[in-house]
């Protein structure tokens, strides 16, 4: 009796033992998921800006151009792509001003100017895009929010890089960059690396009538890509009444946010200062179906797109030579010239783009 006793002992022993270490085990296990993460350095996003890259049949080139200047169509971005990557591997956030550009450097400030309503903020680009033929930049909702634009969906704009500013933040990203790469490379931070200082004066180019900057392009462009590259002259129109919301500054001199290089490396605020300039011209719509150094091809290609709407030959200077542009227009809305860019582009002039003027 006895020794059936302590058999009975042992095996209750034993079976508390086990699951004494179950139950420790599962403590463990417990602890092991509720126990805070390791706490990962953020690296933030790096100064990039890229190859040439083809999408859609149309191939961009992007370049370190502080003389770029356009006209055309803006769009906006949002909940889709809220909390992913950019580019330039930020995070997106809908509710920051930012935008999307594809040539570009990131991050790069560029001036965007709502033609249809005067309003002008000074933002922040990080991310590629748009690729909608039709749009020259995408902008974040808080932007379309400030620019007025966000329930029409796109707005006419013109958009001018900043150029002091956007040399600072490539010096400034640059040596972020190099100090992330030798601590990757286990060779450590060589030394302090001091603030970049603006170097010299803003680079300005004046765009001719119609006419503007071609980007520089490490590979050839296909035939028609110098047409593409010719920026709109910027445009005005008489300034209707202000929307409501967001802050607004008073017509001035042109000045720039002086803040803009700091937030463009530590990240751009939700609300930026907004200014209202005055428009003195017509803000219409024109589909650019190329633009050549010989007027005879101009209007061999004028003369094909003929059945597709009004077509004109226009002559514009672009860094000292002439070139012949080819448009269709003036077109009634966005959407309209969104078609006709469409046909134009499948008729093989992959360099073709909506302008506003």
């Amino acid at each position: 009796m006895m020794r059936g006793s302590l058999r009975a002992w042992l095996a209750l022993a034993a079976v508390g033992a086990f699951l004494g270490a179950c139950a420790e085990s599962q403590l463990l296990i417990h602890a092991a998921k509720q126990s805070p993460p390791k706490e990962e350095t953020p690296t933030g996003g790096r100064f990039k800006v890229g190859d040439p890259y083809q999408i859609g049949g149309v191939w961009y080139y992007p370049a370190e151009d502080y003389g770029y200047g356009e006209t055309g169509i803006a769009s906006w971005y949002g909940k889709e792509f809220q909390g992913k990557p950019t580019a330039n591997g930020e995070v997106f956030d809908m509710n920051k001003v930012s935008a999307a550009h594809r040539t570009l450097p990131m991050p790069s400030i560029v001036r965007v100017t709502n033609l249809d309503n005067g309003r002008e903020i000074v933002v922040r680009v990080n991310d590629r895009g748009p690729f909608a033929h039709g749009r020259i930049i995408d902008m974040s909702r808080r932007a379309s929010q400030l620019l007025g634009f966000e329930m029409q969906g796109t707005a006419k704009v013109k958009v001018e890089i900043v150029a002091d500013e956007s040399r600072q933040i490539a010096e400034q990203m640059r040596a972020k960059n190099q100090v992330a790469a030798d601590r990757n490379s286990g060779g450590g931070v060589r030394g302090p690396v001091p603030d970049a200082a603006p170097r010299g004066a803003v680079l300005a180019q004046a765009l001719s009538a119609g006419a503007g900057t071609v980007a520089a392009q490490p590979l050839s462009p296909p035939a028609a890509a110098t047409a593409g590259a010719i920026a709109s002259q910027p445009l005005a129109a008489p300034l209707p009444p202000l929307p409501a919301g967001g802050p607004v500054t008073t017509p001035g001199p042109a000045t720039v946010v002086s803040s803009a290089a700091r937030e463009a490396v530590q990240g751009a605020p939700t609300d930026t200062p907004v200014r209202v300039v005055p428009n003195t011209g017509g803000n219409q719509i024109f589909v650019q179906a190329g633009a050549f150094a010989s007027a005879d091809n101009a209007l061999r290609l004028q003369g094909q797109l003929q059945p597709l709407g009004p077509t004109s030959v226009n002559a514009a200077i672009v860094q000292g030579q002439n070139f012949y542009r080819v448009r269709i227009g003036p077109l009634a809305s966005v959407a309209h010239a969104d078609s006709v860019l469409e046909r134009v582009i499948g008729a093989g002039n992959s360099q073709a783009r909506v302008v506003v003027e």
